[in-house]
């Protein structure tokens, strides 16, 4: 039987890295990539096998089109649109997008019998004490987890279970932790860091890490979770915790500079992160550092994806290259400036 696949928010970064990876492993199928009408990053899926579909998740009216003429075939939706949004201030948007858009994405797949793979994050399962491991959970508690993102991420999580019990969807829940890697074409905050740091707009670190994940991985496990996820099962898609010194030294090492050395005390950065997220907002630029980013990279980052390995072959690859990959795209896509990086080499050798 015809396979299809609808993937939302194609043209971003985990979306498009899922239509190259049905490209590689799905032949033959039908790939229909839904693209918010105006949305950024045009060049993100230029030369890839899909037709697309522009739509606006928060419209149902608007999914019509994408869910026409799929009665005699297979059908999977991955549902990887959303806003991520690491701002303290409220954005009705975000709201708008990762709750309501989800329940139009569940009522169409219900309707056309189609198998959802929703794509959470490890942000909507609570958090554990430090040196606790963090694992799945079938019950999201709003309220217990923080920021706005994580929030809706849990309450749409709910919301498909609740579809999985009682009204006959066939889904799956998919958390991964951070994603990082290539083909970012709309700079998500953790590229922009390793763009940062490939152009030497860092010379002073911040202490914290977290657990980070290869955005290619991630995808690869969405296309494996069509067919081995099973229903009303959820599966975290993480790797390993790195330091932000740890992956800096890694981007400078790869670039030829000396290593960041100085660090900034945590009690400063969270002193200055409000005058930081307003300069930000000012200035119309996504925000690195927040107090919510700040809370972040200093909780608990140990994850067990073991669930994920055994049901979907999940087998993250090593940080160490997916960082080299991710600031190889950045210099290829030219945001990396060779200017920069002469002048920096050459600061280092005095």
């Amino acid at each position: 039987m015809k396979e299809i696949f609808i993937v939302t928010g194609a043209n971003g970064f985990l979306g498009n890295n899922i239509i190259r990876a049905l490209n590689k492993r799905k032949s033959g199928c039908e790939i229909r990539a839904m693209v918010h009408k105006g949305s950024k990053s045009p060049n993100a899926l230029k030369g890839l096998d899909c037709k697309l579909y522009e739509c606006d998740v928060k419209d149902i009216d608007s999914l019509k089109e994408v869910f026409e003429g799929i009665e005699d075939a297979n059908v999977f939706v991955i549902h990887a649109a959303g806003i991520v949004t690491i701002k303290s201030k409220k954005d009705p948007l975000v709201y708008e997008t990762n709750v309501e858009g989800t329940k139009n994405i569940v009522e169409k797949a219900i309707e056309t019998n189609a198998k959802l793979i929703y794509i959470s994050s490890v942000h909507a399962i609570p958090p554990k004490p430090k040196g606790e491991k963090i694992v799945e959970v079938n019950l999201f508690l709003p309220d217990k987890v923080d920021g706005l993102y994580a929030k809706t991420k849990a309450e749409a999580a709910n919301y498909i279970l609740d579809a999985v019990k009682n009204r006959g969807l066939n889904a799956c829940i998919l958390h991964p932790s951070g994603m990082i890697g290539p083909n970012d074409f709309g700079l998500t905050h953790l590229t922009k860091l390793i763009r940062d740091l490939a152009n030497g707009d860092f010379r002073i670190m911040v202490k914290g890490g977290y657990d980070f994940v290869d955005v290619r991985d991630v995808a690869d496990a969405a296309v494996s979770a069509c067919e081995n996820g099973k229903c009303g099962e959820c599966y975290i898609l993480s790797n390993e915790f790195i330091s932000l010194k740890d992956t800096a030294d890694i981007v400078c090492d790869h670039m030829g500079y000396k290593r960041i050395k100085s660090k900034v005390p945590m009690f400063l950065c969270k002193l200055f992160a409000p005058l930081c997220e307003l300069y930000y907002n000012i200035k119309k630029i996504p925000p690195l550092f927040t107090k919510l980013s700040l809370r972040v990279i200093t909780s608990n980052g140990e994850f067990d994806n073991s669930k994920a390995r055994e049901a979907l072959a999940f087998n993250p690859r090593p940080l160490n290259s997916t960082i080299i990959d991710a600031t190889e795209f950045m210099i290829e896509k030219g945001d990396v400036s060779p200017k920069k990086k002469l002048q920096i080499r050459k600061k280092d050798k005095k």
